[in-house]
């Protein structure tokens, strides 16, 4: 990456997003999904920039959605109705309503309570609302305790001890319609084998609802896939083709059941990069440390799971400079406000630019007004 020449008089810090990386990653994921007819629904809580959505929209992706907001700004960004999916822990009742207004496709459910919950509004509405059930398969994800969702310890989903119970109280919810089954194990999954793993087990799980003579219309397995954080540049992280071939080869859906999926970083996570600006170099004890403009208010993984970014002095870009390591810091009042600890950059200056890459996802979306900072824009390039 290069500093760009009209980048020259905006005010760091901001998000650029490269369009050309995105479209290449939805037309590789697009063409993996048809050849084998499955449905992709676009994690909106991954990233929700305008231009980026819009950018889905038109590839004819659907939206999954995690809260009545991100409902509302998929209707208002354009994504069918008929596409969208809500799933969430604690959707609120105005949520729900808005959703059952809008008549979208599906509200993943994860808790009796919440089907009651929706039975209810549905009726007073006079609608009949379409569900799937999110089942926690009790799935290891192979990744960071934070971003699992399928274990049995996690709040997410209905446990399979809890089904009969579950069966019984739907046949008596008149106002919902079983749709289908979800599943959901967790986030930044490059171990391939816990998707064949998930696999086994929504098997066992939907043989289960076949031996009681129900054969929900579509099956959902989420997401979850990662992405190669060291290389942001490589053009064909990630591997959809390898990551749905696992599902057509392992899956056992019934003729007529649709396949479902709700993917987030692995289509926008290598599209953008945060820029920031050196402040200052200041003397430390062992490693000097690089103080940014940008903080973990404007991306906060490292500081919230250690997750990795690679930072890359753009300035020095190219240049034969001897390596030096840095601990590259934001201005923020917090100790963790750390972007990466001996990070190996060449000698670096006051002025420069910085990039850290692979910051599409889970970056701008996340941003906080802590210690009252503006929100970052966005930038746009080919």
């Amino acid at each position: 990456m290069k500093v760009l020449k009209q980048w020259a008089e905006l005010e760091t810090p901001f998000y650029a997003y490269d369009r050309q990386v995105l479209h290449h990653a939805l037309q590789r994921a697009k063409t993996a999904a048809e050849k084998r007819n499955y449905h992709v629904h676009y994690a909106l809580k991954a990233n929700a920039e305008a231009n980026l959505l819009q950018s889905i929209v038109e590839m004819g992706f659907g939206a999954d959605c995690v809260s009545g907001q991100e409902v509302e700004c998929a209707v208002e960004s354009g994504f069918a109705a008929e596409k969208i999916v809500f799933a969430g822990v604690g959707k609120s009742d105005r949520e729900i309503r808005y959703a059952l207004e809008n008549d979208i496709y599906c509200f993943n459910c994860e808790s009796l309570q919440e089907l009651e919950v929706i039975d209810q509004l549905a009726a007073s509405m006079g609608k009949v609302a379409r569900v799937a059930l999110r089942i926690n398969p009790d799935v290891d994800p192979n990744t960071h305790r934070y971003i699992t969702t399928g274990l049995e310890e996690n709040k997410f989903g209905i446990n399979v001890w809890q089904l009969e119970e579950t069966l019984a109280r739907l046949q008596t919810l008149n106002a919902l319609q079983l749709e289908g089954l979800h599943f959901h194990i967790g986030s930044q999954i490059t171990d391939l084998s816990a998707f064949r793993n998930l696999c086994t087990r929504v098997n066992e799980i939907q043989r289960w609802f076949f031996d009681r003579q129900i054969v929900p219309n579509h099956v959902n397995l989420g997401g979850g896939l990662g992405i190669d954080y060291d290389r942001p540049a490589a053009s064909d992280d990630p591997d959809f083709e390898a990551y749905f071939s696992i599902f057509e080869r392992f899956l056992e859906p019934r003729p007529h059941q649709s396949i479902h999926f709700e993917l987030g970083r692995a289509l926008v996570g290598h599209c953008g990069a945060l820029i920031s600006k050196v402040l200052y170099v200041k003397p430390g004890i062992k490693t000097d440390f690089v103080i940014l403009d940008a903080g973990m208010t404007e991306l906060i993984r490292p500081a919230l799971y250690q997750a990795y970014h690679r930072i890359e002095n753009l300035s020095k870009s190219g240049q034969p400079i001897a390596p030096k390591k840095y601990d590259v810091v934001g201005p923020i009042c917090e100790s963790s406000d750390c972007f990466g600890k001996a990070v190996e950059l060449p000698q670096t200056e006051r002025g420069d630019w910085v990039a850290i890459h692979t910051a599409g996802a889970y970056g701008q979306v996340m941003a906080s007004r802590y210690n009252l900072r503006p929100f970052v824009p966005a930038v746009w390039t080919d």
